[in-house]
């Protein structure tokens, strides 16, 4: 398995973490929801660092390679000014009383 992570910086985009919550609700939870070899993906964001990004989990190194659409990167007007990628060595799941992990976040609750 492979995990990778990838920000932005919105100082220099037109783009806000509210205008990407909608892109989000929109299209890119649907898109990536058909991405084969994609365990999970969550988009995460800091207001006050105007920061954008994502964590992804791989079910192998081949599937992680796979060009992705770019479409967020193309709305933001640049690519990520951080992308790495890591061997995942363990995983895990805590106790929780919501089974159902898709469909939650600030931009699908709200």
């Amino acid at each position: 398995m492979q995990a990778a992570v990838v920000w932005w910086d919105l100082r220099d985009s037109d783009q806000t973490v509210e205008s990407l919550r909608a892109f989000l609700r929109d299209e890119a939870v649907d898109r990536f929801a058909t991405i084969p070899g994609l365990r999970l993906k969550f988009w995460i964001s800091d207001r006050r660092s105007d920061r954008w990004g994502a964590v992804l989990l791989w079910e192998s190194a081949e599937a992680a390679a796979v060009p992705l659409p770019a479409r967020a990167a193309e709305l933001i007007g640049f690519p990520p000014v951080q992308r790495a990628v890591f061997e995942v060595e363990a995983t895990t799941e805590g106790v929780f009383d919501i089974a159902e992990l898709a469909g939650r976040g600030l931009a699908l609750e709200g």
